[in-house]
This record gives structure tokens, C-alpha cells and sequence, in this order.
């Protein structure tokens, strides 16, 4: 590393520099059938440069990948190149972030466990959780991953940090009289909770069954729509995409400090906090790619914008002072309960094509490949519909449950109840 900045430094063309390090050991377990087929180990580990060149009144950047076999006659070479690169590109100055050093842990209870007896266990309760008739999960993977980052610049930045995450493919099946079904499950963690890994699978294979026996209604539904934590992710992810500095930056957003996202609440206001590091949630990380240290930006309170968030570069052009790229998503819980829910007819969507959320047209919908239609009495699985709605209305009035769940980079209600929605 220190060769590498030595050449860097040595290039009259570069103004600055910024190195990343990432690390990643995996331990990999492959299931046939329940039978373990294979079990593999990795050690991987990729360098990028970034070369800054301040030209006129404009600062370009170029990136490359430093691999072990590279040379420095290469190394002299793939430099001199993204400089010439970077003085084509003509940004707006910024400074990088400067004298910051350190090194750090995000928290997991993965630490100190050795990878093997982690997979064993994960792959244990995956499998326990199958308790279903004529149900199997022909193959499931289990992925156990360490990250060590590091991020050096030229301005005296030197941090790294060590993070953990999982993930567990599988693909649970139906076994029926006529056809058999099967439907794919990816769930991701980066703290273990068993409770929660074991009730995911158990809810992917009442699922199954569930999409084996599901048919198109033969009439038309009229009633209100749940929306579960993958869409509600989904949907918070596309209200935060709005508050980002780049698209404030390039007029790419509906809203504005001190916008109402709820114009007319009759349901739950809705408050977003945006953070570096939340347990459990696998976009958890210390500093980002840049050497920011992370901490928390509240950007929604109350139905309200209050603030923006982003990187380093788009930060300064607001003449904000820049957050760093907050990666997971905290939204706050509100009143609904299980009690609500069993007061009206509802529907449950279960699996979507993707949740499809367009505040310039005030779309809100998709295809809903499974849902759970509650009658009142008993509980009709259905496919073959779509829903849509108006997206302002829809915030207006939406209730969201006081139970928390963790999906990906969003933690916040598990489900939520939607008014005035088309089911067609």
C-alpha cells in the first residue's frame, strides 16, 4: 500500500487520491434435498483507486482496480490513465474528508463464533422450521460473510472497520396432488436471532401451500390492502430517495425542506430517520466509502421534510454539511393492531413483482403474485390481481402496525393497512 501511494503521490497530475480495501472472507454451506452437497471458503479482496485532478475551475475523477498480479510498470500506467480520464470530467470542486483515523467494529453477534458452527446452526433452524405436509426445501445455501473495509486518502484519512452479514437462499416447495410449486426465499440478517430466522422460513412455506392452492377471484374485491415489511420497505426507500442531496442537487425530487409528504393525515403520521449502523440491519456500517464517520439524520417528522441527507460530494454543493450515504432506514411505528385488522375484510399481499411508487404521476401499485384475502371468517389465498392507488392519498391515510421488523436496510412497522386502494 505504501508503494501504491508513493506512485500516486509521484504523479504530477493528481491532486488527490482515495484508496478502498474491501475483504471479504465467506464460508458457504450447499443443501440438495436436506443433504449438505458442498461447503466452500473464500478470501477476497479488492482495491480501488479514485485520482482527483483539479483542471481550471473543475475537479474530474476516474476510478481503477489494483489486482496482486498488477505490476508497477502496469500500476505507473492504469494512474496515468485516470488522470487523463478524470481531466474530461468537469465537476464542481470539493474537498475530501481529512485527518481522520481509526479503527472499528459494527456490532454483531456473528463476532467470535466460528463460521462453521454459525452455518450449522443457521442451517439447523431453517430446516426445523419446515414443518409443513408434503413441503420441502429442496435447496437451501447458506452464506456467512466478513467484511474488513479500509478507506485511505490523500488528505491524512486512514479508517477501517470490521462488519459481519448472512444470507439464506432457499427454495421451499409444495408437493401436490396434481403439480408441485415452488417459490424462492432470500433472507438476509447480520445479527442472528433465531426466533425470527425460524418464522421466516415457517411463513415461506405456508406460502407455498398458499400459492398451490391460490386462484384468481371470481369476483371483484372491494376492500382495504396490507402492505408487508418487503413493500413498506420499499415504499419508505422511495420517500428517502427524494431527500437525497444528489436529487435535490439535480432537481430530480417532488419535495423540498418543509414539504408536507402527508398533506391531509387521517391515519399515522409517518417520521423517517436515516443512520449509519442499526443492529440486525445489514447495510449497518461505521463510515462509507468516502471515510465519513455515520451516525443518525432524522429527514421525515411528523408527515414533515426536515432535513436532506448524502454523500460527501453533493453535500457540499448544497452547502449542506454532508451526512455521509446513511444506508439504513428507521421508520417510526404507529397504532395499528391485530385487533384492527380482524375488524374488516382486508387484503394481505404476501409476494409482489415489486412495489411500483411514483410520486411524479401519484402512482402506488403492482402485480400481486400472492395475497391472503381475510373475509371476516377464513383466509382465501389469491393471485392473478394487481392493485394501484393514488400515493398521496394512500400516505394520507395509512395506518402502520406497533410491531417492529427488520427487512434488508429497513426497520420500522411490519405491516401496514391502505385505504382507498384499487384491486383489480
Amino acid at each position: 500500500m505504501m508503494k501504491l501511494e508513493s506512485m500516486l503521490r509521484a504523479n504530477n497530475q493528481v491532486t488527490d487520491y482515495k484508496i478502498n480495501i474491501h475483504q471479504i472472507k465467506s464460508f458457504e454451506m450447499f443443501f440438495v434435498k436436506g443433504k449438505l452437497e458442498t461447503v466452500r471458503r473464500t478470501n477476497t479482496c479488492d482495491t480501488q483507486v479514485t485520482v482527483y485532478v483539479s483542471h481550471g475551475e473543475f475537479l474530474g475523477n476516474a476510478d481503477f482496480l489494483v489486482y496482486p498480479s498488477t505490476t508497477d510498470e502496469e500500476l505507473a500506467e492504469l494512474i496515468s490513465q485516470a488522470a487523463a480520464k478524470a481531466m474530461l470530467i468537469d465537476n464542481k470542486p470539493y474537498s475530501l474528508p481529512e485527518d481522520e483515523t481509526g479503527t472499528y467494529n459494527v456490532e454483531s453477534n456473528f463476532a467470535g463464533i466460528r463460521p462453521e458452527d454459525l452455518a450449522a446452526t443457521i442451517s439447523n433452524i431453517v430446516f426445523d422450521a419446515n414443518k409443513l405436509p408434503n413441503g420441502s426445501l429442496n435447496s437451501v445455501e447458506v452464506f456467512l460473510n466478513q467484511h474488513q473495509e479500509t478507506v485511505i486518502n490523500s488528505r491524512g484519512l486512514n479508517k477501517s472497520q470490521v462488519r459481519y452479514d448472512a444470507m439464506v437462499e432457499a427454495i421451499p416447495t409444495y408437493n401436490g396432488k396434481e403439480q408441485s410449486v415452488e417459490l424462492y426465499e432470500q433472507y438476509n440478517f447480520s445479527s442472528l436471532d433465531e426466533a425470527s430466522l425460524h418464522q421466516e422460513i415457517a411463513d415461506m412455506m405456508l406460502a407455498v401451500k398458499a400459492r398451490y392452492e391460490a386462484s384468481k377471484p371470481q369476483q371483484k374485491l372491494e376492500c382495504k390492502v396490507v402492505l408487508n415489511k418487503q413493500e413498506l420497505k420499499e415504499l419508505f426507500f422511495s420517500i428517502s430517495n427524494h431527500l437525497r442531496y444528489s436529487s435535490v442537487y439535480t432537481h430530480s425530487t417532488v419535495f423540498k425542506k418543509g414539504d408536507a409528504i402527508q398533506k391531509e393525515p387521517t391515519g399515522d403520521s409517518i417520521s423517517i430517520t436515516m443512520a449509519g449502523a442499526v443492529e440486525g440491519n445489514v447495510r449497518s456500517t461505521k463510515f462509507d466509502s468516502d471515510g465519513l464517520s455515520l451516525g443518525q439524520q432524522k429527514i421525515v417528522e411528523k408527515g414533515k421534510v426536515l432535513a436532506y441527507f448524502g454523500d460527501n460530494q453533493y453535500g457540499q454543493y448544497l452547502g449542506e454539511t454532508p451526512t455521509g450515504s446513511l444506508r439504513c432506514l428507521c421508520a417510526d411505528t404507529g397504532s395499528l393492531t391485530q385487533e384492527d385488522l380482524d375488524e374488516a375484510p382486508y387484503l394481505e399481499v404476501i409476494s409482489m413483482s415489486g412495489l411500483q411508487v411514483d410520486f411524479f404521476s401519484d402512482y402506488i401499485g403492482g402485480e400481486v403474485r400472492l395475497a391472503y384475502y381475510h373475509d371476516g371468517q377464513k383466509l382465501i389465498p389469491v393471485t392473478g390481481i394487481s392493485i394501484s392507488g393514488s400515493v398521496s392519498q394512500v400516505l394520507n391515510t395509512i395506518r402502520l402496525s406497533s410491531k417492529t421488523a427488520t427487512q434488508d436496510g429497513y426497520t420500522g412497522p411490519d405491516k401496514a393497512l391502505l385505504s382507498d386502494m384499487k384491486i383489480f
